[in-house]
């Protein structure tokens, strides 16, 4: 049944990185489309099935897919084991670090420190240091709600990978490449111990766009 999926994705997203990393752990399998959503003249493979022009897509046979969590939770109904918890209040959690993640920490983490203290200055790319110290402050609420969250032991726990973990180690992988991000991901105990972790899971590493596999 999921032998005809197709994900387009751009290599450097975290969203794509996400879902190419939920393909290894559900242990499914994927025809992978690169595209570059920031090309510009737009891709028209992108344009005629993606209408807001982002990654990543997912298409099984003639069903197509957007927005990132929607997918996973698809992919999950395919997988011959769930990473969505049984327990109503361990999934509801699951989900709230997935709206966190999306709502308030991808854009600070991601597209201000990472993009600008790391991604940018690596691509030959202008880049804005005032936009790094934006990010971090706007990070602190984002890490100190997940802080919270991990300490509490529902998810990002050692017990059992769910869909939050799938969402989240894309996004810190990014933050810790920036000093201010790796310094300030350590004052955070619960969450650190959680990096440390998946940091080490071999679908997190499969997936870096940056490592030569």
């Amino acid at each position: 049944m999921a032998d005809a999926l197709t994900l387009i994705g751009f290599r450097y997203s975290v969203y794509t990185r996400i879902l190419r990393m939920a393909l290894i752990e559900m242990g499914l399998t994927a025809r992978y489309v690169e595209t570059d959503p920031f090309a510009e003249i737009p891709d028209p493979v992108l344009a005629a099935h993606s209408p807001f022009g982002r990654v990543p897509v997912l298409q099984h046979d003639e069903f197509t897919l957007t927005e990132t969590a929607t997918i996973l939770r698809y992919l999950d109904t395919l997988a011959p084991h769930s990473l969505i918890p049984a327990n109503p209040k361990v999934a509801a959690r699951m989900g709230q670090v997935m709206g966190i993640i999306d709502a308030y920490g991808y854009v600070p983490l991601v597209r201000k420190v990472f993009s600008h203290g790391a991604y940018r200055p690596r691509m030959g790319q202008p880049f804005d240091p005032a936009q790094v110290g934006e990010g971090m402050q706007a990070a602190i609420p984002v890490l100190a709600a997940l802080e919270s969250i991990a300490a509490e032991g529902f998810v990002l726990a050692p017990q059992a990978l769910t869909l939050a973990d799938l969402h989240l180690a894309p996004m810190i992988a990014y933050f810790v490449e920036v000093p201010q991000g790796a310094a300030a991901l350590a004052t955070y105990p619960a969450l650190s111990a959680w990096w440390r972790k998946i940091a080490l899971r071999p679908s997190l590493i499969a997936t870096d766009p940056f490592a030569a596999h």
